[in-house]
């Protein structure tokens, strides 16, 4: 078992191909983790991608994109180990490994908030997406 397991969820109404764009480029990876060394392992288009770990951490991290009503559930997964100086893991003592989690733990909802701040351009609560219109399930 990891000593870091961050698990996440927010929504956000915009499409799953568009909160996709923001992490399908390899620069906005050092913006949002700086201490951390990613590598793609899977990359699933408008669904997400799942990368490898190094650097602070040793592990493994994903983000599943999943369509729901008029946006999409941006799923965040981190398990990992903090890295000794030679990129080997090297689980903490229980206290400092409970403070490692929280800190990510915040860090994976601040992230998921700047992205809704972002993408949503402003969408008052309730209000429908921006952009073109989207088909309605109903009418399905």
């Amino acid at each position: 078992m990891s000593t870091v397991d961050v698990v996440d969820e927010t929504f956000l109404v915009v499409p799953p191909a568009r909160v996709a764009a923001e992490f399908a480029d390899p620069d906005s990876w050092t913006r949002y983790w700086p201490d951390l060394t990613l590598r793609v392992m899977t990359d699933r288009g408008a669904q997400g991608f799942r990368w490898t770990v190094s650097g602070a951490l040793v592990g493994s991290m994903e983000v599943w994109l999943e369509a729901v009503l008029d946006g999409t559930v941006l799923h965040y997964y981190l398990r990992a180990d903090p890295a000794d100086g030679q990129g080997r893991p090297s689980p903490l003592p229980p206290r400092r490994a409970m403070a490692e989690i929280s800190r990510r733990q915040r860090a994976a909802k601040a992230l998921a908030l700047r992205l809704k701040d972002l993408l949503e351009e402003g969408r008052p609560p309730g209000e429908p997406p921006r952009g073109p219109a989207q088909p309605s399930v109903a009418g399905q």
